[in-house]
């Protein structure tokens, strides 16, 4: 975690999933690393599920690092990847998301973290 970075763990992993933009996905890990605990990513999993509905976050634009919805069929699954899809996000034919194409890769974390 760099000097800039301000707030708590959560703090800061909910103005990165906040800045993910439309089209981009994240991964839990990734997030994590970028808020300053690369081995945070069930953390960022909880943040999510407690924090998405009351903090307005675009929890669907977080997935696990080999590209694939976390959430097992007919518990949510189907309504994140409609949201992607519905962001032109691009799934290849294993069902995982095209990674090269779509992972966010963020120029200025200090500037999100501030």
């Amino acid at each position: 975690m760099s000097k800039s970075q301000t707030g708590s763990f959560t703090e800061r992993v909910k103005r990165l999933i906040k800045a993910i933009p439309k089209g981009q996905v994240a991964a839990y890990g990734q997030i994590a690393a970028y808020a300053g605990d690369p081995r945070g990513a069930r953390q960022v999993a909880r943040i999510l599920h407690a924090c998405s509905d009351k903090d307005n976050l675009p929890w669907y634009r977080v997935i696990n690092r080999s590209g694939r919805i976390s959430l097992p069929r007919g518990q949510g699954h189907e309504t994140q990847r409609s949201l992607l899809r519905n962001e032109a996000v691009r799934f290849r034919l294993d069902g995982a998301v095209d990674l090269e194409r779509h992972l966010w890769q963020p120029k200025d974390i200090d500037k999100i973290l501030r």
